[in-house]
């Protein structure tokens, strides 16, 4: 059976087309109150060796580095294997990316909270693991006020 795919699709919310079973529905829920908030925030989680994930992940931080929005895609304390050498040897846009570390004293949530709320980026990206209901439920938050996108992926 070979299925034809329409151009003229309505832009999903990030990863929502991955995410999706053939009838349309969601595969993966979340317990965040519906609307924005709920549109704000994403996960990927990717298992098995380091360098296979990160073969996968390539091509998803290219998309968003060069997404036409003028802000910048962050990443919060992404894991010591993204080096700047491995963001140009994957060919990201290494201007548009910010690399932010937490403070003594701050966690990678807060951080991460943070540049969402100042609305600077386009999409926020966190290494947070496990995340539990309420952390997805203040990064959508914070995302929804910013006017960005919470990207949070497991490593494993």
């Amino acid at each position: 059976m070979q299925m034809q795919q329409s151009f003229e699709r309505p832009q999903l919310p990030l990863f929502d087309a991955f995410l999706a079973n053939a009838s349309g529905e969601p595969l993966v829920t979340d317990d965040i109150a519906p609307g924005e908030a709920e549109q704000a925030f994403s996960e990927l989680a990717l298992r098995g060796a380091a360098g296979h994930c990160l073969h996968l992940l390539a091509p998803i931080l290219r998309e968003l580095s060069q997404n036409q929005d003028a802000r910048w895609l962050t990443l919060v304390a992404p894991p010591a294997s993204l080096t700047q050498s491995w963001l140009r040897d994957a060919g990201l846009n290494r201007e548009r990316i910010l690399l932010l570390q937490p403070r003594q004293g701050q966690s990678a949530l807060e951080l991460a909270e943070e540049a969402l709320k100042l609305g600077r980026s386009h999409t926020v990206i966190s290494w947070l693991h496990p995340v539990e209901r309420t952390t997805r439920q203040r990064l959508a938050q914070a995302a929804s006020s910013g006017g960005a996108q919470s990207l949070n992926i497991s490593l494993g």
